[in-house]
């Protein structure tokens, strides 16, 4: 019998709070029938095996409360699928600030923004030993450089695998890259995709126009959300590592690079009444035979947080898998399949099968040693595995259900719930 996955969480926002519900709600629904799940299971273990030992914010409503009650606390605000928690010993410990919280956070209400604690940061690393966490999941905020690394180098001192969640490039770093690969521990990232979100979207698009033989001449995707992830970009000077993550992410799939003036993707702006909903607006225009000019317009609708948590239990698995199997390093099959900005670039459709031989065990970094691993993807893949056609199933519903959300109100008072729901 397998044993239980334990993670540690640094950055207990929506994110997080989606997460721990989903951990909850698939104990008590089938998780081979319930919806939401790439693969109910994953070498062996079931979302059902992941445990939350250990947990890392900075907010005054969430350090030294037990996480079953953080999560719901301001200013979250993502849908609650998951009301009843159980409850859990794990105490939401202060992290280290550093660069995690924007400056302009104060000119926001208080239910929209982050209050720091007073409370005195605790040694990540001992407390990542003492938990006797395996994998941390890290949901710091956009443009964190200094306290993601800070919690990277934790992971390396106290032998644990990263799932990194952000768009601060740790996996894609070469030297940090190859500090993981030393010591051993696994490496997902950098930069969550959604199961279904815009950037999926829009790299669906581009590489199909380029498979159909038309040339792509210009494309934007702009993104407007309501959540603590949109008040925080609108500081600009956050922005560069999402800007390189999300572009890359669609640059990556075209055949000829459009030059900088030509494709523009990113954040647009902060509507705080979308709370955790995310609308994305994409354009492409390209020329068809006979050079004649056409474009898409697409419209995108998606709760934010969910729709990345049904991932990152994929990515988190992986990991585990990889600490079983004695893996170090980058995991460039899933952090290909499941992250915008990993260290190589794959097309969906062979990142999709480089996945499954690594959950199989077929891979060459299986069964390469741990120092004869290489970084490049085998060329033979392809041929060596049946693909199955990928079915592309109709997204939109005639109805959507009605789930209540958490921690929006505009007074910093009490929590007030409502129905969240954006109509699309």
């Amino acid at each position: 019998m397998k044993s239980r996955i334990k993670i540690a969480i640094a950055g207990v926002g929506n994110c997080a709070s989606s997460l721990v519900q989903g951990l909850e709600y698939y104990r008590h629904h089938d998780s081979s029938e319930a919806a939401g799940l790439i693969h109910p299971e994953l070498g062996g273990y079931r979302i059902e095996d992941v445990e939350v030992v250990a947990a890392f914010d900075v907010d005054r409503r969430k350090v030294g409360r037990p996480l079953h009650e953080a999560v719901f606390a301001h200013p979250n605000c993502t849908t609650v699928f998951q009301r009843e928690l159980s409850a859990t010993s794990v105490t939401v410990q202060m992290g280290p600030v550093l660069d995690g919280i924007a400056g302009h956070m104060d000119r926001y209400p208080d239910d929209r923004a982050f209050r720091l604690s007073d409370a005195e940061p605790v040694d990540i690393s001992k407390a990542l030993e003492a938990s006797g966490a395996e994998v941390l999941v890290c949901y710091l905020p956009v443009g964190s450089e200094q306290a993601v690394h800070h919690y990277a180098k934790a992971c390396l001192d106290a032998g644990v695998a990263m799932v990194n969640c952000v768009p601060v490039f740790i996996a894609s770093n070469p030297e940090l890259a190859g500090e993981f690969t030393k010591k051993g521990l696994p490496i997902v990232g950098d930069d969550i995709k959604s199961q279904f979100g815009a950037t999926l979207l829009h790299r669906i698009i581009t590489r199909t126009l380029g498979d159909r033989g038309v040339k792509i001449e210009r494309t934007y995707q702009l993104n407007t959300g309501g959540n603590t992830d949109f008040l925080n970009m609108l500081e600009q000077t956050r922005l560069a590592s999402k800007k390189v993550s999300k572009t890359e992410a669609v640059q990556s799939q075209l055949d000829q690079r459009l030059t900088d003036e030509n494709i523009h993707i990113g954040p647009s702006d902060y509507v705080p009444w979308q709370n955790d909903n995310k609308i994305c607006f994409l354009r492409m225009e390209w020329r068809g035979f006979g050079d004649v000019p056409m474009n898409l317009e697409a419209r995108l609708s998606v709760e934010d947080s969910p729709n990345s948590a049904g991932v990152v239990i994929d990515a988190i698995r992986c990991a585990k898998l990889a600490l079983d199997r004695k893996i170090g390093g980058p995991l460039d099959a899933a952090s290909a399949c499941m992250m915008k900005h990993p260290r190589k670039q794959m097309r969906d459709s062979e990142a999709f099968v480089a996945l499954e031989q690594f959950i199989r065990g077929e891979d060459d970094v299986t069964h390469a040693p741990l120092h004869d691993q290489t970084t490049d993807s085998p060329p033979a893949l392809l041929k060596r595995v049946q693909v199955k056609p990928l079915q592309v199933l109709d997204p939109v519903r005639p109805g959507r259900d009605q789930r209540e959300a958490v921690g929006v109100n505009t007074n910093g008072d009490d929590e007030q719930h409502f129905d969240g729901t954006v109509s699309s």
